[in-house]
């Protein structure tokens, strides 16, 4: 790679004293050096705040920003992308981990591949960190009407080009700030995300999470499609229908069995 662009790496933080430490080793491990990392903490209420401190002594790179309000991961992740001064803006949750070679062979993909945004498949991984034999495959290509169909892109994996998009904040909703986030990315680009075709992250399940609850979701689906985007109650209507077929027959081709 000719030319060494810097990455801003966001990571919203609240009570993660067991995974951060994890979490900052996996990107301190990546092969592409010219990144910067942006944790914004959310008022926690454990040591995670006195353990980044201690990184980001160490490391330059490293940078904490603490909230005096508990606020949600979206304001977070927003604030973040605002004090960001990368030419790329990706994304890792504070439990979630990178493969050593993520962002060299992201960018490199990118650099490529004349694209904007991107994304990658990635593995889930237990709260001992141990691999669970599930993969999400990334589609090759992903199109602005088939990411409005279905969250394709796993926030861990996704990056985009803050120099050609510019800073894109998330709606300031209880959830799908991510999915909102990428469909206004591929919006913005004016063409579909490409998709590498490699395992580069791992995803934390973990008990209780707030993504854990599907049916819950189901409500919040409908308000994205209700509120976000603005449709009318019968197009938000058959949209949930859309997404329901979407998220139980086709999803699931993405998704496949993973043997170490």
């Amino acid at each position: 790679m000719e030319k060494q662009p810097l990455v801003s790496i966001i990571t919203p933080l609240y009570n993660a004293e067991r995974f951060i430490s994890e979490t900052i080793i996996s990107i301190q491990k990546q092969s592409y050096t010219n990144w910067e990392l942006i944790i914004v903490d959310d008022l926690s209420t454990d040591t995670s705040v006195e353990i980044v401190e201690n990184f980001s002594l160490e490391d330059k790179r490293i940078h904490l920003f603490k909230r005096d309000l508990n606020a949600g991961a979206a304001v977070c992740r927003n604030k973040a992308t605002e004090l960001a001064k990368g030419d790329f803006i990706a994304f890792l949750d504070s439990d979630d981990l990178w493969h050593p070679e993520k962002l060299q062979k992201q960018l490199q993909f990118m650099l490529d591949n004349d694209c904007n945004v991107s994304f990658t498949s990635y593995l889930h991984i237990d709260e001992a960190g141990t691999q669970l034999g599930k993969r999400i495959k990334a589609l090759p290509k992903l199109s602005f009407k088939k990411q409005r169909l279905n969250n394709y892109i796993g926030n861990l994996t996704g990056i985009y080009n803050a120099a050609v998009l510019g800073k894109i904040i998330a709606p300031n909703i209880r959830k799908r700030q991510d999915w909102a986030v990428w469909l206004d990315a591929i919006e913005k680009s004016g063409k579909p995300a490409l998709g590498l075709q490699e395992d580069l992250a791992y995803y934390r399940v973990r008990s209780g999470s707030i993504s854990s609850d599907k049916l819950d979701l189901v409500k919040y689906n409908f308000k994205f499609y209700r509120e976000y985007l603005g449709y009318s109650w019968p197009k938000s209507a058959l949209y949930l229908l859309r997404f329901f077929f979407e998220y139980f027959f086709v999803r699931p081709k993405q998704i496949e069995a993973y043997k170490n």
